[in-house]
Formats: C-alpha cells, sequence, structure tokens
C-alpha cells in the first residue's frame, strides 16, 4: 500500500509540477473577419484553443477544438504566430500555447456549451481589446502586428 501511494504521489507531482501544452488559434475566415468565443467562466471574449491530448499533434488538437468550440472546419493552418509560455498567462494552471493563424470555413455554432455560450466573427477593426480572457490582447495584437513572438 504504501507503494503504490509513493507512485501515485510522484505521478501526481508530474502531472501538475509540469506546464500543459495547448494551442491557441486565430480562425480566419474567407472574408477576413476573425473568430471568436465567449467563455462561460469570466464572461470575455477568447481565442480558440485547447489542450494537445495524449496522441493528438498540434494539427489534430486544432481541427478537434475548432468543430468543439466554433463548429467551423480547418481550410488551412498558416503562420507560427508564437510561443508563450510565462507562468502568469493563464490563471488556471501554468499552460505553454502554440499560437498559429487559421483559416476556416463553415458555420459558426458553439458545441461545448458547458465551456462557452458564444461564438462570432469580428472585423479586425472591431476586435474586443480589454474584453479579452487571459493575455489573447497581446496574443491578438501580436498577430496584427505581424509579430513572431518567444515569450
Amino acid at each position: 500500500m504504501r507503494r503504490l501511494w509513493h507512485i501515485g504521489k510522484t505521478v501526481l507531482g508530474i502531472m501538475f509540477r509540469h506546464p500543459i501544452i495547448g494551442t491557441t488559434f486565430i480562425p480566419i475566415l474567407p472574408d477576413g473577419r476573425i473568430v471568436l468565443v465567449r467563455r462561460r467562466d469570466d464572461g470575455c471574449w477568447s481565442l480558440p484553443g485547447g489542450i494537445v491530448e495524449w496522441g493528438e499533434d498540434i494539427p489534430t488538437t486544432i481541427r478537434r477544438e475548432l468543430a468543439e468550440e466554433t463548429g467551423l472546419e480547418l481550410v488551412a493552418i498558416g503562420r507560427l504566430v508564437g510561443v508563450y509560455s510565462a507562468f502568469e498567462r493563464d490563471p488556471r494552471m501554468h499552460s505553454i500555447s502554440v499560437l498559429v493563424e487559421t483559416h476556416v470555413q463553415g458555420t459558426m455554432k458553439v458545441h461545448d456549451t458547458l465551456e462557452l455560450s458564444d461564438v462570432r466573427a469580428f472585423l479586425p477593426t472591431e476586435l474586443p481589446f480589454g474584453q479579452l480572457s487571459h493575455d489573447h490582447d497581446r496574443l491578438l495584437q501580436d498577430y496584427l502586428n505581424n509579430k513572431t513572438t518567444l515569450a
């Protein structure tokens, strides 16, 4: 029993003392609008994204999260905007996020209604800066300023 407890503590320590790897993406519709989702936990707008699950690569995660969160289909992955790893970027956990531009199509519809309440497309000039979750103001500014960031 003691050995089992030791193994359990070790596994939990490894899981919770290492950053979680995820992806965040900037979905661009054919008309140039950027798709954002509204989170239920803080009521703020956010770029879609999520944790890379075991056995997935980043493109697979993007396709899955895009469908779950927006109902849209991935057409192409554009440029790598950056990798964001600062501890304070997400108040829930230490996460590392790979941010990429994506080109998407389809009809917007939230499928993950437990996590999200709305999905909407914005012209780049109408993005709700100051009302974005976590560090997503910075992520969108980096994208719009054509920066590639390692932070």
